[in-house]
C-alpha cells in the first residue's frame, strides 16, 4: 500500500468533521485533529470538538488531550501528528488530517524550523528594547544585527521583527538561516489536499446556527470552569472565541444578546482570515464545494483515488 495522506481543511463551520467521518468510513481511514483549539481537554463545546457520537463512528486522534494550563506549539502538534500518521500507516489505515489551523498544515507540507526555545529573559529583553527604541530605531538596529532580514520582513511587522531579533540574539544565527534548513518529514507520502470552499452566505448561516447550539449545550458553564482554573493570560486557550465575550456577559458589561452577536462577529472574522490564508498558502489545494453533501463526498473521493 502506498503511503497516502489526506489533508482536509476549510473555514470554521464548513462541515469538515462530517465529511472527514464519511471519508474515513469509505477509505478505511482514521481522523487526526489539526485545530489548535480542539486539542484542549477543557473546551469541547466552545471549540466545536467532534461529539462522542461522531468519535464512536471512526477513530479520532489528538482531540481534547492537552490541558489549557500547558503551552502547545505548532512544533508540538507536528511531533504528535507524525506519531499518529505513522501509526495509521503501520495499521494499513489512511490518515485524514482535519482542521482549520493553516499553520499546522504548513508544518506537514513544508516542515518546521528547529529553532531552539527562546527563554523568557531573552524575549523580555527584546520586548523592552522595542518599547524603548520604537519601531524605526529597533528596525535599523536589527538590520545591523541581522542584515539577512532586509527586504524579507516588513518594517511594520513588529511581531516578526522582535522574533528575528530574539532568534539572532539567542542562537547567533539569522531567522532565515534557520528557515533555509526546513524540510517536510512527509516527502515520501502521496499527499492529497482538499479545502472546503463554502460560499459566504452559506457559511454565515452555519456560523449563526453553531453559536446558538453552543449556548444550548451550556458553553457558559465551560467558561466558568475555565475561569476557576486561574490559568496564565499568556496561554493560547484564552484566545478561544467566546471566552472573553462570555466573561463580559458574566460581569454584566454586555447583555446576553450582545454576547451572542459578538461571538458570531468574531467567528465570521476568523472564517474570513482562514479563507484569506487559503488563498495565499493553499493555492494548489483542491477547492471543493457542493450544496449536496453526497456530491461533495463524491468530489472528495475523486481527489483521493
Amino acid at each position: 500500500m502506498s503511503k497516502k495522506l489526506l489533508l482536509l481543511a476549510g473555514p470554521t463551520a464548513s462541515g469538515k468533521s462530517d465529511l472527514a467521518i464519511k471519508l474515513a468510513k469509505k477509505l478505511n481511514g482514521e481522523i487526526i485533529n489539526a485545530d489548535s483549539m480542539q486539542v484542549f481537554k477543557e473546551f469541547s463545546i466552545l471549540s466545536s470538538r467532534p461529539t462522542l457520537i461522531q468519535t464512536k463512528k471512526v477513530k479520532h486522534h489528538l482531540y481534547g488531550f492537552i490541558s489549557v494550563k500547558k503551552h502547545f506549539s505548532a512544533g508540538d502538534w507536528l511531533k504528535q501528528a507524525k506519531k499518529k500518521i505513522d501509526s495509521c500507516i503501520k495499521r494499513k489505515k489512511i490518515p485524514i488530517v482535519v482542521g482549520g489551523t493553516g499553520l499546522y498544515f504548513n508544518t506537514i507540507i513544508k516542515g518546521i524550523s528547529k529553532i531552539p526555545e527562546i527563554d523568557l529573559k531573552t524575549r523580555n529583553t527584546v520586548r523592552n528594547l522595542y518599547k524603548k527604541l520604537g519601531n524605526k530605531k529597533f528596525y535599523n538596529q536589527l538590520l545591523e544585527l541581522d542584515p539577512k532580514i532586509k527586504g524579507r520582513i516588513l518594517p511594520t511587522d513588529t511581531q516578526r521583527l522582535q522574533r528575528a531579533y530574539e532568534v539572532k540574539l539567542k542562537t547567533n544565527k539569522s531567522l532565515f538561516e534557520w528557515f533555509a534548513n526546513i524540510k517536510s518529514e512527509f516527502k515520501d507520502f502521496e499527499i492529497r489536499k482538499i479545502f472546503i470552499e463554502t460560499p459566504r452566505e452559506v457559511l454565515l448561516k452555519k456560523i449563526s446556527l453553531r453559536t446558538q447550539q453552543m449556548f444550548n449545550k451550556r458553553c457558559i458553564n465551560e467558561v466558568k470552569k475555565f475561569n476557576s482554573m486561574n490559568i496564565k493570560k499568556s496561554l493560547s486557550a484564552n484566545k478561544l472565541i467566546g471566552v472573553q465575550e462570555i466573561n463580559d456577559f458574566l460581569e454584566k458589561s454586555i447583555s446576553f444578546e450582545q454576547c451572542k452577536d459578538l461571538i458570531n462577529i468574531k467567528t465570521r472574522q476568523y472564517a474570513k482570515r482562514q479563507n484569506t490564508w487559503a488563498r495565499g498558502h493553499m493555492k494548489n489545494w483542491n477547492k471543493l464545494y457542493s450544496k449536496n453533501f453526497s456530491n461533495l463526498l463524491k468530489k472528495s473521493l475523486k481527489v483521493v483515488s
